[in-house]
């Protein structure tokens, strides 16, 4: 087995894309907790959906533009953030380099954006805000009842998180690994022993998907809180307007990078007709398959308010920690901006979808 290369103090030359970082990253990792990282479920159909379908939409270049006084700044849930790139909740990120979470947070923090902690974290939510020295966004899952996940979500609270993502499409998580003896999701209790299931029993309706949120549920937790509230994992419009019905604040599309159901649609293939379905009535943010700053200006341009990025910053993260973390977004909001001078665009609100070309016969719509 090839010994691993030593976690880098700076920026590797020759690194001009977020892409550029994959190989570094793949040269620091044992093999099992790469295959972890990169690998969706079953054939990774679902995950190679998301990088294709960025494929049938063009730019359109526009030259000549005064494009001068262009910036990439938005409001989200009253936070003015420098660019429109949110590092998505990944668990465990200690498994990656030894200032796991922390490192996440105070590259998020510098480069002037926002990292949303996933409830699966290896550092206590406390450190991890203490790093970031700014209210970051916490990613909840359930946990098998009411009473459990107010207890989580109430320490969040009480640590100065912002806005909560109630993540929903993964009561049955396929992407697995064994973890090292010193990483472990520090901020949850240990789990209730799974049910005894009779031979006439499923594990997977009597079991797993007995332990699930519902409907009911989400509307449970809505009523606990007053802070921001998003639903991640949504597909379906009319999944959709439920969220919204029940007063969340937004929600996020997405297929979990590819990791849960394989052979679910590329989530930007249904993030137009989720777009028209709330109608302007709460925030759409998308996730799943964002590699570079075009890919971003095209969800922007149809129709979303934010994106989140997964595995690209993790890349960074492996190879060179809070630096590498900070860079992959640094060069994503760089590309994203010369994407917009080249298209004549001077601000994320003029993204829309009169700028891009879908391909016919492929169009995510």
């Amino acid at each position: 087995m090839n010994e691993l290369l030593p976690k880098l103090s700076t920026v590797p030359e020759g690194i001009h894309s977020p892409s550029d970082y994959l190989s570094y990253a793949k040269e620091r990792l044992p093999p099992e907790i790469w295959r972890y990282l990169e690998e969706g479920s079953a054939n990774n159909v679902s995950l190679q959906a998301n990088l294709h379908v960025f494929d049938s939409i063009h730019l359109i270049p526009r030259p000549l533009s005064d494009v001068r006084s262009g910036h990439t700044q938005i409001t989200l849930f009253g936070q003015t953030l420098t660019h429109p790139v949110i590092l998505a909740p990944l668990a465990y990120q200690r498994l990656y380099h030894p200032h796991g979470e922390s490192a996440s947070a105070m590259a998020a923090s510098a480069q002037e954006g926002q990292f949303c902690v996933s409830s699966l974290a290896s550092q206590t939510l406390e450190d991890i805000i203490s790093a970031a020295g700014q209210p970051l966004w916490f990613q909840l899952y359930w946990q098998e009842n009411r009473e459990r996940t107010l207890k989580l979500l109430q320490r969040a609270i009480a640590a100065g998180y912002s806005t909560i993502v109630f993540t929903v499409d993964a009561p049955i998580k396929q992407a697995t690994i064994q973890l090292p003896a010193a990483i472990r999701p520090v901020n949850l209790d240990f789990p209730t022993p799974f049910p005894t299931l009779s031979p006439q029993q499923s594990q997977v309706f009597d079991g797993w998907m007995a332990q699930a949120p519902r409907w009911e549920d989400l509307a449970w937790l809505r009523d606990q809180i007053s802070l921001p509230l998003l639903v991640k994992g949504m597909l379906h419009p009319e999944d959709a307007e439920k969220v919204i019905n029940l007063g969340c604040d937004g929600l996020v599309v997405s297929n979990h990078g590819g990791r849960v159901l394989d052979g679910a649609p590329a989530s930007l293939a249904h993030l137009p007709p989720i777009v028209r379905t709330i109608s302007g009535r709460g925030k759409v943010l998308f996730d799943s398959g964002i590699r570079n700053g075009r890919d971003i200006y095209k969800a922007l341009a149809l129709g979303a308010d934010a994106v989140m990025i997964g595995r690209p910053y993790i890349w960074g993260l492996a190879t060179a920690g809070a630096i590498g973390v900070a860079h992959v977004i640094r060069l994503l909001r760089d590309e994203l901006e010369l994407t917009m001078a080249l298209t004549g665009t001077t601000s994320i609100q003029e993204i829309t979808k009169e700028k891009i070309q879908i391909s016919r016969n492929q169009d995510p719509d």
